[in-house]
């Protein structure tokens, strides 16, 4: 069986406050995205996972502590699976991006696993212990996190196209948010202003990502690559997506997205890039 585990960006991010367990309160619009990392799984003879990493992004994986060991961990103390697997990641999304990489593999693999049993709220509160408090994001293509615990999924999907970019950096997500010193209020949510996609892109350009002046400051050559985007011919806005290094530009259709891939890519031609659309 081959699944697809697919990227998230986050189309703003509000940090709303420092919670008991240190981890943020934070509301973001967000979307599913076609970049996507694969993941081979099938059924083995034996007591013991055989896990490979391969593809351009393997190399970042910790081997003996990642999402998708975790997760097997976790789903077999809570006896939901009892079969070991032989399991191929071909990690095509960038590591320490705010892509959700890691986070996904273990959600996609999760809704494969038990497709046959509903998934309760408490099973994945669990499984975010373990592997990541974004891990609900990945059970929409597209919806409002209205506070880590609650997600509301959107009614209107629509259709959207990006750049990414990303230069050599290591974005840690723990570092960023210990630098948040200022925390945004929280927003109510009225769903009924953004059904029409020019209405939506008013929203989203209204907002921002309250990391992205922290990491701007800690990463100067990311805020030369988002003036960059913005310039870029039917570029809506340009932000960077959750805590990490990624960069990306919001555009008005595929052929405009494209051209601008080409030039930046000529400009930058030591980063990744890549063109992106919501599933």
């Amino acid at each position: 069986m081959i699944l697809k585990s697919y990227a998230k960006i986050n189309l703003s991010l509000i940090v709303n406050s420092k919670r008991k367990d240190n981890l943020h309160e934070i509301q973001s619009l967000f979307c599913l995205i076609d970049l996507a990392d694969k993941i081979m799984i099938n059924k083995i003879e034996g007591k013991k996972d055989k896990i490979i990493f391969n593809g351009p992004f393997s190399h970042l994986i910790n081997k003996k502590n990642n999402s998708i060991i975790n997760l097997l961990n976790l789903l077999r103390k809570l006896r939901l699976v009892s079969n070991f697997y032989s399991i191929v990641v071909t990690k095509n999304i960038p590591v320490f991006g705010g892509l959700g990489g890691g986070t996904s593999n273990a959600a996609f693999l999760m809704k494969f696993l038990l497709q046959r049993k509903k998934i309760k709220g408490n099973t994945i509160k669990k499984a975010e212990n373990v592997v990541g408090s974004d891990l609900r994001f990945f059970f929409y293509k597209q919806g409002f996190l209205k506070n880590l615990g609650n997600i509301i999924s959107l009614k209107k999907k629509h259709r959207l196209f990006f750049i990414l970019i990303q230069p050599k950096i290591k974005c840690s997500t723990k570092d960023i948010y210990s630098r948040v010193k200022k925390y945004s209020s929280k927003k109510p949510w009225n769903e009924k202003k953004i059904i029409s996609k020019k209405n939506f892109i008013k929203c989203l350009i209204s907002n921002n990502n309250d990391l992205q002046s922290i990491v701007e400051k800690k990463y100067p050559i990311i805020k030369k690559l988002l003036t960059d985007l913005k310039k870029e011919k039917g570029c809506y806005f340009s932000r960077i997506t959750g805590s990490g290094s990624v960069s990306y530009g919001l555009f008005d259709d595929k052929i405009a997205a494209k051209k601008g891939l080409i030039k930046l890519k000529k400009k930058y031609p030591k980063f990744w890039f890549s063109f992106a659309k919501t599933v």
